[in-house]
């Protein structure tokens, strides 16, 4: 397995990417007559980084006798069909649905191509209003594709030009989920961008001093399922403590922290509340333990034992 890259390569990588990000989106965003030459977008969104939807409306004078819109980086280039249809407030309405696979990394420009009954054809970015503040919802405004963790974004050009920009995933440990039961707690997930073909353990560390317990994790290609060691963890130090759940490669190699990642979800911890339990552990021992998601999304689980309290 390949070492992880120290902190300051990450950040040289990180640095290297939102240049070439920066760059694309100024190369994007040139030509298309300016903010004049811009068509308004009615509805423009982008689902979970899988479903691009847009409808846009056609200029008054424009008899329309076909549409498509055109998404596009560099020689790469597909092609969505556009619908003609009424608007509700008058007009000609252009709209679309199609889905995003195969994007690489990096920023598609969107282009309208438009043929009136002359055969004249006429070719238009969308514009987006850069000053619009969307109030604060349950939902992040865009979320990664919860298959492969690619996030693809909508993002305003200084030119006022609509984009989509394409972030591969990083390597991550996903929670798909945990199922409490009388005696444990069982706890499934799966790699995403990590290498399946190699082998990894995973790994209960305590916050605050780092002490760290070995969790036997059952491995099938990319998903893996382990029971949490509630007599070790309870059993490491007296008082309650909190752990979290690490991923890594049993010779080297990054540790992926486990959670809740590839969501829309805010704030999980608000959304996805879970109660205090008691485990009745073979040997006797009870232990209240308490599994939940932090605000970021990371899997966590308090726990203490409480078998002297109760005897």
């Amino acid at each position: 397995m390949t070492p992880a890259p120290p902190p300051a390569v990450r950040r040289l990588v990180a640095t290297a990417r939102t240049t070439r990000f920066r760059a694309e989106r100024a190369a994007a965003g040139r030509g298309g007559g300016g903010a004049r030459g811009l068509l308004a977008p009615v509805h423009l969104s982008i689902r979970d980084s899988r479903t691009l939807n847009v409808a846009v409306a056609a200029l008054p004078d424009e008899r329309v006798e076909g549409a498509q819109l055109v998404v596009s980086r560099g020689h790469r280039r597909f092609r969505v069909p556009l619908a003609a249809e009424r608007h509700a407030h008058g007009g000609l309405l252009l709209a679309g649905t199609t889905t995003l696979r195969g994007l690489a990394e990096g920023v598609w420009r969107l282009t309208v191509v438009t043929a009136d009954v002359r055969g004249r054809v006429r070719r238009r970015g969308i514009g987006v209003d850069g000053d619009a503040e969307l109030p604060p919802t349950p939902t992040l405004l865009h979320a990664p594709d919860p298959r492969t963790g690619t996030l693809i974004r909508l993002v305003r050009c200084r030119s006022g030009r609509a984009v989509l920009q394409v972030t591969r995933s990083r390597p991550r440990a996903e929670l798909v989920r945990f199922v409490p039961g009388g005696d444990g707690i069982v706890v499934h997930g799966r790699l995403v961008m990590a290498g399946a073909s190699r082998r990894w353990r995973a790994k209960a560390v305590r916050r605050r001093d780092g002490v760290t317990v070995p969790v036997g994790a059952v491995w099938d290609g990319a998903e893996f399922s382990f029971r949490l060691p509630l007599r070790e963890m309870a059993g490491a130090s007296p008082g309650q403590w909190v752990w979290d759940f690490h991923v890594e490669g049993e010779t080297s190699g990054a540790s992926l922290p486990l959670g809740r990642w590839l969501s829309d979800v805010r704030d999980p911890s608000a959304a996805c509340p879970t109660p205090f339990r008691v485990f009745a552990l073979p040997g006797g021992a009870l232990v209240r333990a308490h599994a939940h998601f932090t605000k970021s999304g990371a899997f966590a689980l308090t726990c203490w034992d409480i078998s002297k309290e109760t005897s």
